[in-house]
């Protein structure tokens, strides 16, 4: 029979009464002395019964999963259900206390492991790339990953819609990935970088003279993208004398050189996004309504990361794992504290703004393996509150009106206090300078149409 090595820690009882006649043998160490032997030792599965002589629990159970890696971790003698839930998150099973099976229970547990860690393998091997690009288990997270799956080997143009920083061109590059055109160029322009006569001749390209400066011939976005897809990020901000040019392209599936006759065809697939709200731009007739519905034949929304807070931790490990090896710094953790902090945040600026916060964290805690709350100094005012911040009559509200006077009042604050500065506005309402202007013209849109 097989004998099966188990690390029982504690610093006081005694392990069951097991040996190798019964397929076992124990090993019974205290706190300090189990850290050594985990370091040159390989076991089947550690119990830690009780907490004796451990006065850091979390950190201790973190440095057993950095020893045993894919080792089951069991613990028995929990007192305090909080710390039974964050012990859950970090993969630990949680024995009933003084109970006989205790061995038994140890058994099921290394032979579940054994059966996921064939599945979880399976999975990997059989993931296509692209999944791995879009981080998260919840359901608006699934629904993207479905119409990815579903549209990533068609032609039919898409438009990504959603709030700065929820990771429209990371959905963009799955979209590439997800199909046959992974084999081709991924080209991607920002329509508000650059001024309208500056961005035609980026988007088609130019021949030699066709305008001052123009000393030689160029080739445009499109034609790099030949075969790929060409990712147009804020098509919003698109200027109007270039809406029917590029409108022409999607119908047509061809285009020119600025300053040439000659007809190039366009094997390309758009994918487009935006952060602003095209159709109220194009009831207002700063967006054609005709090219509205050429970019839209698959709409596709990012979700913002507080409708999906099941999401939080995965992406903060992810995060944290990407930086320590970017960084070439051991893999570090997060604390139970620190993952409750981080899901209790309502993140307004999404999945980008958790990822500089785990950047800060990483950096600022030194040769430390555990993030703690102390790591990430989040804002009180964006933090979950149980308080109604309006009140509703019980005769009802007009929900848009009142959400546009909100915002609106916090923009005409935060510009009165920095004396009409949108770029010192955007940094004390924690937002892209871009996506503060954008808000603004978009209030003032909507002044304009009413």
């Amino acid at each position: 029979m097989p004998v099966t090595r188990l690390l029982w820690i504690c610093g006081t009882a005694q392990p069951p009464e097991a040996g190798p006649a019964a397929g076992w043998s124990l090993d019974h160490q205290p706190p300090t002395g189990a850290l050594d032997r985990l370091r040159h030792s390989v076991y089947d599965a550690v119990v830690v019964d009780g907490f004796v002589g451990i006065l850091r629990p979390e950190e201790f159970i973190q440095q057993l999963h950095t020893l045993t890696r894919n080792t089951p971790i069991l613990v028995r003698g929990v007192e305090w259900p909080g710390l039974a839930d964050r012990f859950t998150r970090m993969g630990v099973l949680i024995l009933p206390p003084e109970e006989e099976d205790t061995l038994a229970r140890v058994r099921v547990a290394i032979d579940q492991r054994v059966g996921r860690g064939l599945i979880h393998l399976a999975a990997a091997v059989d993931r296509e790339d692209w999944e791995r690009m879009l981080v998260g288990s919840s359901a608006p997270i699934r629904q993207v990953c479905h119409i990815v799956r579903m549209v990533g080997a068609r032609r039919a143009t898409v438009l990504i819609s959603g709030e700065t920083g929820t990771g429209k061109e990371i959905a963009a590059r799955a979209l590439h990935m997800a199909g046959p055109r992974r084999q081709h160029p991924w080209v991607a322009i920002n329509c508000s970088a650059l001024p309208g006569n500056l961005l035609e001749a980026e988007l088609f390209g130019h021949v030699r003279g066709a305008f001052t400066g123009a000393i030689q011939s160029r080739m445009g976005r499109f034609e790099q993208a030949q075969g790929g897809t060409l990712f147009l990020d804020e098509i919003g901000e698109l200027p109007q004398e270039l809406q029917a040019k590029l409108l022409r392209v999607l119908q047509e599936r061809e285009f020119q050189r600025l300053g040439s006759s000659e007809t190039i065809r366009a094997d390309v697939r758009i994918v487009a996004a935006t952060n602003q709200n095209l159709l109220q731009q194009v009831e207002c007739g700063r967006f054609r309504e005709d090219l509205y519905y050429r970019l839209n034949v698959v709409p596709l929304h990012m979700p913002p990361l507080r409708q999906r807070p099941e999401d939080i931790p995965i992406l903060a490990e992810h995060f944290v794992g990407k930086i320590c090896a970017l960084e070439e710094v051991p893999r570090k953790h997060l604390g139970g504290e620190a993952l409750d902090q981080l899901t209790a945040y309502s993140w307004p600026g999404n999945v980008r703004q958790l990822e500089n916060a785990v950047e800060m964290a990483v950096a600022m805690s030194g040769v430390r393996a555990i993030l703690t709350a102390a790591d990430f100094p989040l804002p009180l005012a964006a933090r979950t509150v149980s308080a109604p911040v309006v009140s509703v009559p019980d005769q009802g509200l007009d929900f848009e009106q009142t959400v546009a006077f909100i915002e609106r009042s916090i923009l005409e604050q935060a510009l009165r206090k920095t004396g009409g500065n949108k770029k010192a506005a955007a940094e004390m309402l924690r937002l892209k300078r871009t996506t503060l202007s954008a808000k603004v013209r978009s209030l003032e849109t909507e002044a304009t149409c009413n």
